[in-house]
């Protein structure tokens, strides 16, 4: 009778430590299924990738909001290194390419020969166009690449963040005045990416 009674109990306590074991297990498995799923939907994939090209169009919307209706004494020359270290790859490399040459090398032929025909507002897109073709390739290939390209991109969205809200007089009225909107919506989104591409960079 008691030796019935210790095999049994040895009996169950290796079936609970075994299955103690096996969730234990289970718990890490899915925990790193977890974890990968997020670098992987964040950090190297689709979302990353999605702020990064609502950040450059958000530059690019800036950019002609200052030769147009936003006039501003904020430093809005950023905003080239800025579309430069995010944007998509595939324009990035078209640029790069044979037609950014092409492009490049017209907007210096008419900058030398013709420069009453250059308009100001057209300085800013030239200038983003020349430093895609001439940038070296470690700028091209290994910053923008990197957590010191998404850094880079942070500092420079707080900068033009924090400038735009003193320019229009505190955090309210850059809300709520005229034009103010949208500017402080395309300012933010600036922010937005660096902060999630560095949050999953940690991670």
């Amino acid at each position: 009778m008691w030796k019935g009674s210790f095999l049994k109990m040895r009996t169950d306590d290796m079936a609970s430590s075994v299955l103690s074991s096996d969730f234990k297990e289970l718990g890490e498995a899915a925990k790193r299924l977890a974890d990968h799923a997020i670098k992987l939907g964040g950090t190297g994939g689709f979302m990353t990738s999605v702020f990064a090209w609502i950040a450059s169009f958000a530059a690019i919307y800036l950019l002609i909001l200052d030769k147009t209706n936003w006039r501003t004494k904020i430093l809005t020359a950023l905003l080239v290194p800025y579309i430069f270290l995010t944007l998509p790859s595939i324009i990035f490399d078209l640029l790069r390419g044979e037609i950014g040459k092409w492009i490049a090398f017209v907007a210096v032929i008419m900058r030398l020969f013709f420069p009453q025909n250059i308009k100001s507002y057209l300085e800013m897109p030239g200038a983003i166009i020349l430093i895609c073709v001439v940038a070296p390739s470690l700028l091209s290939d290994y910053i923008r690449n990197n957590w010191l390209g998404v850094a880079i991109c942070l500092g420079i969205g707080c900068y033009l963040l924090q400038e735009h809200i003193r320019a229009s007089g505190g955090f309210r009225n850059s809300f709520t005045k005229s034009h103010g909107v949208s500017n402080s919506v395309g300012i933010v989104l600036l922010v937005v990416y660096p902060v999630w591409a560095l949050l999953f960079i940690l991670l």
